[in-house]
């Protein structure tokens, strides 16, 4: 069993041609010091999509080519791909899938959700929607809602190519069909690494540009120094940091009225619930849930720490949303208190199979 956290896996979803490699490849491209491993399913015999992005991610990548990843007979060849990317000797921080444009996101989730592998995690499912193409792909594909359904964020993409009145239209429809996903709208896959995944600190180059440098000396060079078309101008960054303990089920009452706009949680709570005393990692995407429960370092402060992202959210509100979960006594709370948060924790492979996401 590994002592060393989980790796997250996310699953980008989308039907063929809304954009998911272009906008995996912005993951990549501005991904700081964070180490991205890739599963491209292309359904076919000609990978063009896993040939598309096999620059940016070497020896970091597997390729499945000739069908879809969902149609597996069950989760073992999947186990072993991810298996091959949590590979110490990869230091890989997070895993993406690029499911086929015809697969199941449903099934790939099940799979994920199901896996014995204790070295990676279900991260959440993003579906990427083609905003100029919207009602033919629907028509082409009724089982377009059912996808929209399970997605734990939903990315509007191709926006530039709708005008504001359509895109309103669209971003309506999209409400009533998956109501409380939260959604994000993007051009040419440009959104936030951050939504996803954390990014980590730059770390110094030895002699020469590494690919990543040369990808955001390019990018940079091209803006005159004009930073306000970048992804992260879209959001706004709200942070938490109080010392002693939040109770468990006001907690939870926040975390399931969180508002749409809120795509990302990040961080660590002290809760202080007796037999419950470990510090807790906290992870959402979208409506995609999970906590961890980790030890404290030696002498470190018992606080809460956290990091909401979000846009067109009301950073006072949220920030007094929180103040409102704190808890004075929390050596006095019943152990019963915790089964909000215990829901979200990844039980061991051995025990009952995982909740699925709210």
């Amino acid at each position: 069993m590994s002592t060393s956290q989980p790796i997250p896996v996310v699953v980008l979803a989308g039907f063929l041609g809304s954009g998911k490699t272009t906008l995996l490849n912005h993951l990549l491209a501005h991904r700081a010091g964070t180490r991205i491993g890739v599963v491209v399913n292309d359904f076919g015999s000609i990978e063009i999509d896993a040939m598309s992005v096999a620059g940016q991610v070497g020896d970091s990548m597997v390729s499945l080519g000739g069908g879809c990843l969902c149609c597996a007979v069950d989760g073992s060849e999947l186990d072993a791909y991810l298996a091959k990317l949590a590979d110490p000797a990869h230091r890989i921080d997070v895993i993406v899938i690029e499911a086929s444009g015809l697969a199941e996101p449903q099934e790939l989730i099940r799979m994920l959700v199901a896996g014995e592998n204790p070295d990676v995690r279900y991260g959440g499912m993003v579906e990427v929607v083609d905003a100029a193409e919207f009602d033919a792909t629907r028509s082409r594909h009724p089982e377009t809602d059912r996808h929209l359904a399970v997605a734990d964020l939903v990315v509007l993409n191709k926006t530039d190519r709708v005008d504001a009145a359509e895109r309103a239209r669209i971003e309506s429809v999209l409400g009533g069909l998956c109501p409380g996903i939260p959604l994000v709208a993007a051009d040419h896959g440009r959104i936030d690494p951050e939504l996803l995944f954390d990014r980590r600190p730059w770390t110094e180059t030895r002699g020469q540009l590494s690919f990543e440098d040369l990808l955001t000396r390019a990018a940079d060079e091209g803006e005159d120094g004009d930073h306000s078309g970048h992804a992260h101008s879209q959001y706004e960054t709200t942070e938490f940091a109080v010392d002693g303990a939040l109770s468990p089920r006001r907690f939870i009452d926040f975390l399931d009225a969180r508002p749409a706009g809120l795509y990302r949680i990040k961080g660590f709570v002290h809760f202080g619930v007796p037999g419950h005393e470990e510090k807790y990692e906290v992870h959402a995407v979208g409506r995609f849930l999970r906590f961890a429960p980790l030890p404290w370092a030696r002498a470190e402060p018992r606080r809460t720490q956290l990091v909401l992202i979000g846009s067109g959210t009301d950073g006072p509100a949220l920030l007094s949303g929180l103040e409102a979960c704190r808890e004075s006594a929390p050596q006095d709370a019943p152990a019963r208190s915790m089964w909000g948060v215990l829901r979200y924790v990844r039980q061991d492979p051995e025990a009952a199979e995982a909740p699925e996401s709210p």
